[in-house]
Formats: structure tokens, C-alpha cells, sequence
């Protein structure tokens, strides 16, 4: 087991910064904003009237029109994100190695558009005119349910529930199954849709929500001083995860190799993180420990900022705890303030994010960086994309309940 390596073959993507990975990659290099008026319901009554939505996706692109309404949104993106991937790596499930080939993809929040909307039905209609299709429109395992079915792989099948951590967990875990002889392939990532009524009004009864509503592409500023609550945003993203010698024997190309992966609690508090970044320094020294790599060695965090006072400020604690002197050669970054916060697909987005970032050579910035907060004093690349020397990346993700995760990728090596 200690010899099964795995490596990232395949990386699909929908964000509101493209529709593709590639597409997502160049306007996040470019500084673009995803972040505009919310147009999927009438915003005018709510304190915050701004997302991150998707623009221009055509999930019949991927997808059969019957099969369209049977899913919410979610499952959508799902299907879209691995079908690029699978795509992507130049791989197809064969029925001879099926059982070999998993899938590992989650939702923070699942169907909620769905069931806000079949709840409307149940209320003006009753219930003999709820859909049939309700149920698994919504549960969060029909996201790798709908992938299965349709890719024919037969082996682990799972969804995990860890919030805003849920797309890393669900990478890791996946990379874990692989290692220990379950899988030879698995696909696995995080997916999210809900731009809804409640979900925005829910976040805004917990203030967490960025109420910038007058200049929205300017909104989601991590780390910054005028920080004054995360966007939300939709999307999701797929990783094609596989063994090493899975990957030579059909000379497929490889990203990156998936080196480590951490996962700790806080043990703390429903939402707030622990105010000496406990729970994400283990995390990241988890990573570090897991991947036999020392803290110097890391060139890139893709952080979790989020662009909410706690969370910015717990996180460079953190940082600086585990890295030491090394924490002020280190660039961090939030693309975050270009997608805003994809709650269960943040953490595989970003974890797409840091592979181009090692493919390319070239870290991602953090726009909207204007006035510094002293208490925030690492290097985030402010505005501008950066490139240079990148072997090792870290990447980030927290959710609420005090779970968290980190992804190590280094470049590479053969």
C-alpha cells in the first residue's frame, strides 16, 4: 500500500468564471470577477443581492432532456464536471476493470432550489402534484449516483457532508481508497447550487454575507482590511484520481500528484473557527506529515479565504504557526474574491486551481486586495497573477462545525 502512489490525470470544472476548466483558469489568471447581480430570483428584499452565479451553462451539453428534470442543479454540474474530466485524462470506464473505478463527489447543502420549489408546489397544489422525481432530485449522493450510472464505474460510490471542506474531504478520502488497494481510479470531487431565497436570506440571518451589493465584482476581498462578508457562488469540480502504474500503463498525462491530505477538527464552535487557528494548523501539518514534506518546501497556499473577518485572520494564524519564518516567502491567495465561495465545491475548485497553478507556473491573485489589514500580513499576490518557481501547493478548505481539510500536490516527478 505504501507503494500506491496517485496522481490527478483528468480536471473538469464549472464556475462563474467559465464554463470549462480552461475558461475558469484564464480569467482567474486575468483577475476577472464572477461575482454580479443574482438573476436567478428577484434579490430586491434581501440585504445581500449578489452571487457568484454560472453563465451560460447548458447542462443538454452533458446530459438527455428527460433526464434534465429529474436532477436538481447540482447533480447537473456533477455530471458535467466528471464528463470533462473523464474527457480531459482521455479515459473511459471499461466493463473489464469497472469495479476498479470509483466515484467520490459531494454537496455542502445538496438540492435546496429543488425543494424550495417542490415545497412551493406542495403549499399551492398539494401533494398529489409533487414530482416524483423529488426525492433523488435532492440527496447529495446522487451526484456520484447519476456519475456511476452513466460512466458504468462500479467501484466505491460515495458522497461526504463537510460543508465548505467538502470538495477537499471528498478528493482526499478518494486518495485514501486508491492508496489502500480499493480503487485504481476514482472520481472525485465537490459540487453546489444554492443561489436560492432561503439560502441567502439563512446566511444573512447569520451576517456572514458580504452586503457590497452596489459594486458587486468588488465584493469578495479576502484578507483584506474593508472585508465585510463571503459572496456566495455555484459550480463544482471533478478530479480524475488514479494509481501511478494505472496511470503509465495507458501513458496518460498527469498534473500532479496527489502527495497529501489532512483533516482535523476544531472542536470549537458551529460556525466560528478556533481563534488561535488550531484546528487548520493541524490540518495543514497533517498534509505536511502525511506527504513526508517539510513546511519550507511548500511555494503555494491556496487559502480557504473566504473574505470574513474571522476566518482571514484565524487562517494567516495559522499559517504562520506551521510555517514559521517560511510563512513570509510563502504566496498565499484566495481565488475566492473572483469565485466567491462555492461552500461544498470550494474546496475542489480550488484544488483545480492549484494543478494549473503547478501545470502553468503561475500563482493566481487576490483582486480586490486595497487597504492591508495589519492583522493579515502575509504575501496574498495582491491583484496580479504571479509567476515563478512552484513545486509544492497546499490547499485549503474549512467549514462550518469546525471541520477542515487540506490537499498537498507536488509537481510531477515521475
Amino acid at each position: 500500500m505504501a507503494d500506491r502512489r496517485v496522481v490527478v490525470t483528468g480536471l473538469g470544472s464549472v464556475t462563474p468564471l467559465g464554463n470549462t476548466s480552461e475558461e475558469s483558469w484564464k480569467n482567474c489568471l486575468a483577475g476577472v470577477s464572477g461575482i454580479a447581480p443574482i438573476t436567478r430570483f428577484d434579490a430586491a428584499g434581501m440585504k445581500t443581492q449578489i452571487a457568484g452565479e454560472l453563465k451560460g451553462f447548458d447542462a443538454g451539453l452533458y446530459l438527455d432532456k428527460k433526464e434534465l428534470k429529474k436532477m436538481d442543479r447540482f447533480i447537473h454540474y456533477a455530471v458535467a464536471a466528471a464528463r470533462m474530466a473523464l474527457d480531459d485524462a482521455g479515459y473511459a470506464v471499461a466493463e473489464a476493470e469497472a469495479d476498479r473505478v470509483g466515484c467520490s463527489i459531494g454537496a455542502g447543502l445538496g438540492g435546496l432550489p429543488e425543494i424550495e420549489d417542490q415545497h412551493k408546489v406542495l403549499l399551492e397544489s398539494g401533494a398529489r402534484r409533487v414530482s416524483p422525481f423529488f426525492i433523488p432530485s435532492v440527496i447529495v449522493n446522487l451526484a456520484p449516483g447519476y456519475v456511476s450510472i452513466l460512466t458504468g464505474a462500479k467501484g466505491p460510490n460515495l458522497s461526504l457532508v463537510t460543508a465548505c471542506a467538502t470538495g477537499a474531504h471528498s478528493i482526499g478520502e478518494a486518495g485514501h481508497i486508491i492508496r489502500r488497494g480499493d480503487a485504481d481510479v476514482m472520481i472525485a470531487g465537490g459540487v453546489e447550487s444554492t443561489i436560492t431565497p432561503l439560502a441567502i436570506g439563512g446566511f444573512n440571518a447569520m451576517r456572514a454575507l458580504s452586503t457590497r451589493n452596489d459594486d458587486p465584482t468588488r465584493a469578495s476581498r479576502p484578507f483584506d482590511k474593508d472585508r465585510d462578508g463571503f459572496v456566495m457562488g455555484e459550480g463544482g469540480a471533478v478530479l480524475l484520481l488514479e494509481e501511478l502504474s494505472h496511470a503509465r500503463a495507458r501513458g496518460a498525462k498527469v498534473y500532479a500528484e496527489l502527495l497529501g491530505y489532512g483533516a482535523t477538527a476544531d472542536a470549537y464552535h458551529i460556525t466560528a473557527p478556533d481563534p488561535q487557528g488550531d484546528g487548520a494548523a493541524r490540518c495543514m501539518a497533517m498534509a505536511l506529515r502525511s506527504a513526508g514534506v517539510s513546511a519550507d518546501r511548500v511555494d503555494y497556499i491556496n487559502a480557504h479565504g473566504t473574505s470574513t473577518p474571522f476566518n482571514d485572520f484565524y487562517e494567516t494564524l495559522a499559517i504562520k504557526r506551521i510555517f514559521g519564518d517560511h510563512a513570509k516567502k510563502l504566496w498565499v491567495s484566495s481565488t475566492k474574491s473572483m469565485t466567491g465561495h462555492l461552500l461544498g465545491a470550494a474546496g475542489s475548485v480550488e484544488a483545480g486551481f492549484s494543478l494549473l497553478a503547478l501545470r502553468d507556473q503561475v500563482v493566481p491573485p487576490t483582486i480586490n486586495y486595497d487597504t492591508p489589514d495589519p492583522d493579515c500580513d502575509l504575501d496574498y499576490v495582491p491583484n496580479q497573477a504571479r509567476e515563478g518557481k512552484i513545486d509544492v501547493v497546499l490547499s485549503n478548505s474549512f467549514g462550518f462545525g469546525g471541520t477542515n481539510a487540506s490537499l498537498l500536490f507536488r509537481r510531477f516527478e515521475g
